[in-house]
């Protein structure tokens, strides 16, 4: 449901592009690592994995199982809460790798938050934390990379920007890109397989934030 959301208002709100190298390939039980910049990229991330015909395991904030509507569709589509700070953050960990195990795609955001800026430049993709190499080192799962740009137009800084980002959106229709890298495994070393991971990541960033900047009809 929530993809399909994604998929339906999107398009109202921007251009989105989608790429992927040659070797893109979503192996059931794999794990797409996203950078994160925005409130509104995992819209926008959804609308593109929905395109290309993929419905991953979302981990994100516990905190958006609060919000009534969103909380129940959340729990139906089998998503993944998150609850830092707490003794049960690591329970994520263990509920990405049973959905890993019964073959879902697992999306996580490998810097685990979002970013102190209040501009709506694009910027490379901050330090990665460690849950995501744990998690792939306790399940041998594959990581596939994903970059996406533009999210920053649609919806940052403070909360009057977010309103009047949203509210204009759907006049300026911003340019968003999506890249997804070739599929890789990360090294059994937690501080080696970070920095690999958060390499792929920002190596799809710079091909989403350079197609940003070609003119449409070169982007596929």
């Amino acid at each position: 449901m929530l993809s399909r959301t994604a998929t339906t208002l999107v398009p109202a709100f921007g251009r989105l592009t989608v790429t992927a190298d040659p070797g893109a390939h979503f192996a059931p039980g794999s794990v797409i690592v996203a950078n994160h910049t925005s409130l509104a990229d995992p819209a926008v991330v959804l609308a593109a994995l929905h395109r290309l015909g993929v419905r991953p395991a979302v981990m994100a904030t516990a905190g958006l199982w609060r919000i009534p509507v969103l909380g129940r569709a959340l729990d139906r589509g089998g998503h993944i809460a998150v609850h830092r700070g707490t003794e049960r953050a690591s329970a994520a960990l263990d509920d990405a790798a049973a959905a890993l195990e019964d073959g879902r795609l697992v999306l996580i955001y490998g810097e685990g938050r979002l970013p102190h800026r209040k501009d709506a430049s694009e910027a490379a993709p901050g330090p990665f934390r460690s849950g995501l190499a744990r998690l792939v080192r306790a399940t041998g799962a594959p990581v596939i990379p994903l970059g996406q740009a533009g999210a920053r137009h649609l919806v940052s800084g403070s909360r009057s920007k977010h309103v009047a980002g949203l509210l204009t959106a759907p006049l300026r229709r911003p340019r968003l890109h999506v890249h997804v890298g070739a599929r890789r495994h990360l090294a059994d070393d937690l501080t080696v397989a970070t920095a690999q991971a958060r390499r792929a990541v920002t190596r799809a960033w710079e091909t989403a934030a350079g197609c940003l900047d070609a003119p449409v009809g070169q982007q596929a």
